[in-house]
């Protein structure tokens, strides 16, 4: 599909259940915002680009990146001025543009970097946009840090509710493990919808825009599995600064915490090279107090079958050969999982039986999607699990990690707690 400047700007997309805001109020700028120009409030601004969100390619503590997708021209001057809210004191920096695929649409792209941690910023987009916040991630962990995560999105109302109630939680970051528009990395209009859902709601209660970090799953293949990058053209597009060559990579915020992001077997096969550096991963962060690991397919399933039949491998049986072992053996607290449309919290595991010193799999991807899964009692090493809309709130305080599951409508479904991390303080080179 070729989708033209004119269709881009002229297009509402009204049939892929953008849907009504929930009562989501606009946020103004703070009062004592100080510009180097007038900027115009975010009713009368003329360049308001719907599908901006923030992202991060390297360390969340000092940078931020800023993205949106545009048609070339629309606006003249796409640099980015930012300052921070204590000194008022604004830089300008360029954007880069490149293919937004399919189209003749461009992704405008601009990384800030030699940020302060744990700082608010406000930005804006030349002269013609409202004026933007964000935070950066702080240095050390002396509050507690939390963050929403799930997957299997989507773009229909109960995702959208479900971009309400993160957004509520007034989460530092948001963390969607794969599948995230369900277009098949064919649908020009259904990976729009998406990012348009997630700018328009996804923002916390001081106006703040909640940063996105995204896995790959097989929603975002064409194929689904065992396909080269240019099968996942909208994935690798919108976030190759994460990912410059592979499906997998860590990201590490100051000494606190890490995620180690896998791509099970779309574009990186899950044995050989991936297994090898999730090692080496793992193996340089043994000290680190809270290493988070997130997956698309899951290694426990709570839907699809473990076991595999007529000579059919089962779901997660080679996460299960090659990754597993190598969790337990650098006692990696948790490792969130979705793809199976359901929510599901494991029994902390070794070898696939319950045991007080074992990894804690939650998940299983039903932010936008629902099937029936499992229950504990047919499945031995499932502790909870249950047909909802759900996304999942974890929090670090201290050395302990809580983490809640919260419905579309902010019910609390579950809340459990993980351990048997090694503490430490050490810093990844």
């Amino acid at each position: 599909m070729n989708l033209t400047r004119r269709g881009f700007l002229g297009s509402s997309l009204a049939g892929l259940a953008l849907g009504p805001s929930y009562g989501q109020e606009k946020v103004a700028p703070p009062a004592d915002v100080s510009t180097p120009f007038p900027a115009p409030s975010a009713e009368i601004a003329p360049f308001q680009p719907n599908t901006l969100f923030l992202t991060w390619q390297r360390d969340p503590t000092s940078t931020i990146t800023v993205q949106w997708v545009s048609a070339k021209g629309e606006t003249a001057d796409t640099s980015i001025s930012y300052s921070s809210l204590k000194n008022g004191k604004w830089q300008t920096q360029a954007s880069t543009a490149k293919p937004y695929p399919l189209t003749d649409l461009k992704i405008f792209r601009s990384e800030l970097t030699g940020l302060s941690p744990g700082t608010d910023y406000q930005f804006r987009i030349g002269k013609l946009s409202p004026i933007y916040r964000f935070r950066t991630m702080p240095a050390k962990a002396t509050n507690p840090i939390h963050f929403i995560s799930g997957g299997d999105c989507g773009v229909n109302l109960h995702t959208i509710a479900n971009n309400i109630q993160a957004a509520r939680q007034d989460p530092m970051f948001a963390l969607i493990g794969g599948d995230l528009a369900y277009e098949n990395g064919k649908s020009v209009e259904i990976n729009l919808a998406f990012l348009r859902n997630y700018s328009k709601h996804m923002v916390a209660r001081d106006g703040r825009l909640i940063p996105l970090i995204a896995g790959i799953g097989n929603h975002e293949v064409d194929g689904g599995y065992k396909k080269p990058r240019a099968k996942a053209p909208f994935f690798y597009a919108l976030f190759d600064g994460l990912y410059p060559d592979t499906g997998y990579a860590t990201l590490d915020f100051g000494d606190y915490l890490s995620l180690v992001l896998l791509d099970t077997g779309h574009t990186s096969p899950i044995g050989g090279e991936q297994a090898d550096w999730l090692e080496h991963a793992l193996k340089e962060r043994v000290d680190h107090p809270n290493v988070f690991v997130v997956n698309h397919v899951p290694a426990y399933p709570s839907f699809r079958r473990a076991l595999g039949v007529a000579g059919k491998e089962g779901t997660g049986e080679a996460n299960r050969k090659h990754w597993v072992p190598i969790f337990e053996k650098y006692r990696v607290p948790v490792v969130l999982e979705h793809h199976d449309h359901t929510f599901k919290r494991t029994k902390p595991l070794l070898e696939g039986f319950s045991d007080k010193n074992g990894v804690l799999y939650l998940g299983d991807g039903s932010w936008g999607k629902l099937r029936t899964p499992y229950q504990p009692e047919q499945l031995g090493y499932l502790a909870a699990s249950s047909r909802d809309y759900h996304l999942s709130l974890h929090r670090i305080q201290g050395k302990d990690r809580f983490h809640l599951a919260l419905d579309e409508n902010g019910r609390v479904m579950d809340v459990c707690k993980s351990g048997q991390r090694i503490t430490g303080m050490v810093q990844v080179p």
